[in-house]
């Protein structure tokens, strides 16, 4: 019995040693209306408020939140100006959004990969 407990132990010393070595996940981008404004972003030079609300289905709000999230983080940048008189929000990924997300979906591939070769 006190072999089959040292097994263990050292089993789940070594998982544990493998999740520290790990990347860790970006939880800024892993959260989903977050995931879907930076992927959204990064198919598009850049998207007025109205536009990636309808695109994500959303609301004024939510996308408010998330967005401020994002541009505090360097991820998005928000630019705000006037067509006439009409204010318009126009939102674009940075270079270190892009970078952000690479390393989100290198992430998930290797996951998926070790996930599959069990």
């Amino acid at each position: 019995m006190a072999a089959k407990r040292q097994s263990v132990s050292r089993s789940g010393a070594q998982s544990t040693a493998r999740a520290s070595a790990a990347p860790r996940l970006d939880r800024l981008i892993h959260e989903r209306m977050r995931l879907a404004i930076v992927s959204t972003l990064a198919v598009h030079d850049a998207l007025s408020f109205n536009d990636l609300k309808k695109l994500l289905k959303t609301s004024d709000g939510n996308l408010s939140v998330h967005a401020r999230k994002l541009e505090e983080a360097g991820y998005i940048t928000c630019t705000k100006f006037f067509e006439g008189r009409v204010p318009k929000t126009e939102f674009r990924l940075t270079a270190a959004g892009r970078r952000a997300l690479e390393r989100y979906l290198d992430h998930m591939e290797a996951l998926i990969h070790a996930t599959r070769a069990r």
